[in-house]
């Protein structure tokens, strides 16, 4: 435990940042996970789910949660798998 008043706030900062951090990571992962699962599955609504899935993943890049270079590795291998499983 720190014993520093700088430090002790610098915790204190750091855990709202961390939990704030958890929910857009978290939902860009879960919508990346349906769109995944709609893509697999071929449903009609694989198209929406990753468009969810897209939106979901530039919010947390332009909260700096993912770097902007990862969430768009992410959205062009999720078009790569729904092109693909669309024409097929």
């Amino acid at each position: 435990m720190a014993n520093i008043k700088s430090a002790i706030k610098r915790n204190k900062q750091n855990e709202k940042k961390r939990l704030r951090n958890r929910i857009f990571r978290g939902a860009a992962r879960t919508f990346v996970a349906k769109a995944d699962k709609a893509i697999v599955d071929g449903t009609p609504e694989s198209v929406e789910a990753v468009k969810n899935a897209i939106s979901a993943l530039d919010k947390a890049a332009e909260k700096g949660v993912l770097h902007k270079n990862n969430a768009a590795r992410r959205k062009s291998r999720l078009m790569k798998r729904l092109n693909a499983a669309q024409k097929a």
